[in-house]
C-alpha cells in the first residue's frame, strides 16, 4: 500500500502485526509519540504499520445497509480496509477530544459499520480474536475524564469478539509535552506485554 501517510516499520511477520491508526489533526503529537514509545518496545520483527488519518481522509460516512445502491469504495477506504484485516493488532492512538474520539477516529470506527455489510467480505468473523488497543494523551490529569473513550473501544471489541488491550493514558496539552509524563512513560514501556482481555465469543444461536 503506497497511499500518502501510511509508514511501514519492521521485519519479517512473526505471527503479528500492528497497524496503528494516527487520529490527531496535529502532526507528530502527543499521542502519536506516546504510541511510539510503546511501539518501540515491540521486538524489531513485528511488523508496524503507521497510518495517519488526517492523510488519508475519508467522506463522511454514510449508512446504506437498508439500501439498494452500492457505496463507491474510494482508494483511501480501500486501503485502510486492507491494513485493518492485514494486522493482528489494532492501535487507536487518538488524543482525548471532548471527552472521546477525535472525529476522524470515529470516522474511521463508522467505516467499520459498512464493512460489517460487504458481501464476502466476513469482517466480524475475520476481526474476531485479534487484539484492539488505545493510545491517548489529554490535558486533564484526572483520568475518569477518559472513560467514555475507553468504553468506546472496549464496546468495539466485544462487538467484533476482538480482544481488548486496554488504553494507555498520557497527560499533555502543549507538543511535546506527554514526554514529561513520567507515569505514562513508564506504562508504555511495558504496555503491549499486558494481557489483553478476552470477551467470549457468540455460540451458534448468536448468543453470549
Amino acid at each position: 500500500m503506497t497511499t500518502k501517510g501510511v509508514e511501514h516499520n519492521g521485519g519479517a511477520a512473526t505471527g503479528r502485526s500492528f497497524l496503528f491508526v494516527l487520529g490527531s489533526s496535529r502532526p507528530e503529537g502527543n499521542t502519536e509519540a506516546l504510541a511510539r514509545a510503546a511501539a518501540q518496545q515491540l521486538p524489531a520483527d513485528v511488523p508496524q504499520r503507521w497510518v495517519d488519518l488526517s492523510q488519508v481522509p475519508l467522506p463522511d460516512f454514510q449508512d446504506g445497509r437498508h439500501e439498494t445502491d452500492t457505496w463507491p469504495v474510494g482508494e483511501n477506504e480501500e486501503a485502510l480496509r486492507q491494513a485493518t484485516l492485514e494486522a493482528t493488532d489494532i492501535v487507536i492512538a487518538s488524543p482525548l477530544y471532548w471527552y472521546t474520539l477525535s472525529a476522524q477516529t470515529k470516522r474511521y470506527l463508522d467505516y467499520w459499520s459498512g464493512w460489517l455489510g460487504v458481501p464476502g467480505l466476513d469482517f466480524k468473523e475475520r476481526m474476531a480474536g485479534r487484539t484492539l488497543w488505545g493510545v491517548t494523551v489529554m490535558s486533564d490529569r484526572d483520568e475518569v475524564v477518559a472513560d467514555a473513550l475507553v468504553t468506546t473501544l472496549s464496546h468495539s471489541a466485544a462487538y467484533l469478539r476482538m480482544r481488548f488491550g486496554g488504553v494507555l493514558l498520557g497527560n499533555g496539552s502543549r507538543p511535546g509535552q506527554v514526554r514529561d509524563d513520567e507515569r505514562a512513560t513508564i506504562r508504555a514501556k511495558t504496555f503491549f506485554q499486558s494481557e489483553a482481555a478476552r470477551f467470549p465469543r457468540e455460540d451458534e444461536d448468536g448468543k453470549r
